[in-house]
């Protein structure tokens, strides 16, 4: 971090040397005078990591400009260059629906290019998923996905795909970040021109046939069999209401569901096109109950039998389903699934279907994150498939399901999920998949409603089979300097002598920092209480909040919540 008069120094530079974006440009005449703006822009470097960067778009060291992402692109450029022969150094380069997004790959194509380095681009926004899928496709040494994923409209950001198709690992970033932190973000960026690159043929534009061949992956997947004696026999006429909440999964997820049979599809129309300001969601995250609200809306006007929204680089997809029964609340209203509940029922519906069929693998894997429900290694267990869990991010499943393939063992990986509504049951990609999870979700539906089981009543019998289970998530938002400091005095604090949380006995902590069962180092704590109930808390790597992650078993959902709304409030004296 620098201090004031550093800050003062570097932002009299940028007023100077920073002309080629008008809204930077403004933006640094807006903020003169103004001591706590400049200190927020200029304070530190916007921070690079496994996850790439993210951060509010803007002028200054810490906000997603032109500037920030060329210099992070220049030091990808020279990590590729160090790591990789010359015939090897490719980037494949996708973006979303984001403000800026399309200009900041553009940027960072033309970085690529004039290191030599060649480039790979999609002709328009493509889902995070299809960047994984082109890396391996193409065989590039790397890629870069701008998105700040679900983050409200401030934020962008910039993932880094290594060759093997997921996000980079923690050494890799480590060392792109040695190399980006050499550089001086103006004197040392070579930044040609992205249609001069695209003139020369150092910058070319993905073929339609790469995308065609990933949605025939996700096709693939379909777990129904195939010729007249398969036992799945479905009705697709379901009624689907989808939303891609302004984002990229409006193309892929239609052309896959209408491909496979699915045509009784309507879109929600406000957020059909592609919209970096998300007018009607200003939070586009299938997590966070606004986001959804008008999705249900259109359930409820057209009577749809199910709604799916994915997030804005469709690596996310939330659900919501008609309750008939009135199992979880009012006779026919809509009931919103958490990523946990959508996970665990297809877990169950791709093993139960994988013995039906005979296509389980003797020695079958599904991998989740540590966050992820403990009644995944319930169902798991009930079907003789082995657990893998790992770290938080998505990553890191598919770090493993690369591992699976270098020992020949590929087809033993049959799914991962994380709480965070990301689902892939195959390995075609490395990264959290919501074409897929769509897909087999409507699969899924249309399975269960052909023989008058709705998802809420299965959701009910899973329960009753392994006992009643309730996960919450809790973020804190803690913002600048200072909130990164409260975060870590929070983190000090919980690693002290506690003894219990909400009436629960600890019975032990899991300190990941300390690096357990093989897993990366990671600021994170796990505490397994009494009665099989659990509290996990983490600083988010992407976003400046601290994460409460509360698992709760009881015989009943109103007895889950009474005790889950204890833990929080006893939780909460320690924030």
């Amino acid at each position: 971090m620098m201090n004031h008069v550093e800050i003062k120094k570097e932002y009299e530079r940028w007023t100077s040397l920073a002309t080629k974006d008008e809204d930077v440009v403004k933006e640094l005449a807006a903020i003169a005078g103004d001591d706590a703006k400049i200190e927020d822009a200029f304070y530190r470097n916007l921070a690079f990591g496994t996850g790439g960067l993210r951060g509010v778009i803007g002028a200054g060291t810490n906000r997603m400009n032109i500037y920030t992402v060329a210099k992070a692109s220049q030091g990808l450029a020279d990590y590729v260059t160090k790591s990789f022969q010359p015939e090897e150094r490719s980037i494949a380069v996708s973006y979303d629906s984001r403000i800026k997004s399309d200009v900041f790959a553009k940027v960072a194509s033309a970085v690529f290019a004039a290191n030599g380095i060649r480039v790979y681009i999609y002709s328009e926004l493509m889902p995070t998923p299809c960047l994984s899928y082109a890396v391996r496709a193409l065989s590039c040494a790397a890629g870069i996905m701008v998105t700040a994923s679900h983050n409200p409209s401030k934020y962008n950001g910039y993932k880094v795909y290594g060759a093997d198709g997921c996000q980079i690992t923690t050494e890799a970033a480590a060392e792109i970040l040695a190399e980006i932190e050499k550089l001086d973000i103006f004197s040392d960026v070579k930044l040609g021109s992205f249609e001069q690159g695209m003139k020369e043929g150092k910058i070319s534009y993905i073929s339609e046939e790469v995308y065609t061949a990933f949605v025939e992956e996700v096709k693939g997947q379909s777990l129904l069999g195939e010729g007249a004696n398969d036992p799945a026999v479905i009705d697709k006429n379901v009624a689907i209401v989808y939303t891609p909440l302004n984002g990229t999964g409006l193309k892929p997820v239609l052309r896959t569901l209408k491909e496979t049979g699915y045509t009784n599809v309507t879109v929600v129309a406000e957020q059909e096109k592609p919209d970096g300001n998300f007018p009607t969601c200003p939070y586009p995250n299938p997590e966070i109950k606004e986001a959804m609200a008008l999705g249900m809306e259109y359930a409820k006007r057209y009577n749809a039998d199910l709604l799916l929204a994915t997030d804005p680089d469709c690596d996310r997809v939330g659900i919501a389903v008609k309750d008939e029964h009135g199992i979880r609340g009012e006779k026919g209203e809509y009931v919103l699934l958490s990523g946990n509940e959508t996970g665990i029922l297809l877990l169950d519906y791709i093993c139960a279907r994988r013995i039906e069929n005979h296509t389980m693998p003797s020695d079958a894997v599904t991998i989740k994150t540590i966050v992820t429900s403990d009644m995944a290694a319930q169902v798991a267990e009930h079907y003789h498939v082995r657990v893998i869990d790992v770290l938080t991010g998505f990553k890191f499943i598919g770090e493993q399901i690369g591992l699976l393939e270098k020992q020949g063992r590929e087809e033993s990986y049959i799914f991962g999920m994380e709480e965070s509504y990301g689902y892939l049951s195959g390995g075609y990609v490395r990264d959290k998949d919501a074409v897929d999870g769509a897909f087999l979700i409507c699969e899924m539906f249309a399975y269960y409603k052909t023989r008058g089981i709705s998802l809420v009543e299965k959701l009910k019998e899973l329960y009753e089979t392994y006992g009643y289970r309730l996960n919450t998530l809790h973020s804190f938002e803690f913002e600048g300097a200072s909130g990164a400091e409260k975060m870590q005095g929070i983190m000090k604090a919980f690693r002290g002598s506690l003894e219990s949380f909400g009436g629960k006995r600890i019975l032990t902590c899991l300190d990941y920092a300390k690096g357990l069962d093989g897993l990366p180092k990671s600021d994170v704590l796990k505490f397994l209480l009494e009665d099989n109930c659990s509290v996990v808390v983490r600083p988010s790597g992407t976003e400046p909040k601290l994460k409460l992650y509360i698992s709760v078993t009881s015989d009943n959902m109103e007895n889950a919540k009474i005790l889950e709304e204890k833990l929080v409030a006893d939780l909460k004296q320690l924030l």
